[in-house]
């Protein structure tokens, strides 16, 4: 989330309200936050400085904004050309695609986005090599029926990952 909420800053300097708006404007479609997440977020990002904190002059709510630093700008990049490993990479694919054209035309948002075709091809194919051993295998009758709802949830994440291909295609 922190790189999400980056590169929104450098869009524009927000306070912690208009942050949440920004996800619930677009972001929400593929990411959820709190406030208090997003709160916690920007405190961390502060901390590492990455972004910058001040208060708005004549705030009678002391309504702090927050900029992104030339090294949370920095750190920004880094990390949308970093391929998405973790708990959630397809949470993190949509976060990059979201934020690409804040990356310059050309040879830096082409370089992402073959980034992101390799890595959903690598996970595309792990799930067909997944689906040619179990296809392999033999069921025994009591299992059938256990085993086609099983294999229907590696069915939807071949069909996911399919479409991921051909959509970050599509993209060029």
């Amino acid at each position: 989330m922190q790189f999400l909420i980056l590169g929104m800053l450098m869009l524009a300097p927000m306070s912690l309200y208009d942050v949440h708006k920004q996800f619930a404007a677009g972001a929400s479609l593929f990411y959820s936050a709190s406030f208090g997440s997003i709160q916690r977020a920007l405190a961390r990002l502060s901390a590492d400085g990455l972004v910058s904190v001040r208060e708005e002059p004549g705030s009678v709510r002391g309504r702090k904004v927050h900029t992104a630093t030339p090294s949370g700008v920095a750190a920004w990049r880094e990390w949308m050309r970093t391929p998405g490993e973790g708990a959630n990479p397809e949470r993190v694919m949509l976060a990059k695609v979201y934020l690409l054209g804040l990356m310059p035309a050309g040879t830096q948002r082409d370089e992402v986005l073959d980034m992101l075709r390799a890595s959903a091809a690598a996970a595309r194919a792990e799930l067909e090599a997944v689906e040619r051993v179990l296809d392999a295998q033999p069921v025994p009758e009591g299992y059938r029926e256990i085993f086609a709802y099983q294999r229907a949830t590696l069915d939807y994440g071949l069909r996911a990952h399919r479409l991921a291909c051909e959509w970050l295609d599509e993209l060029t």
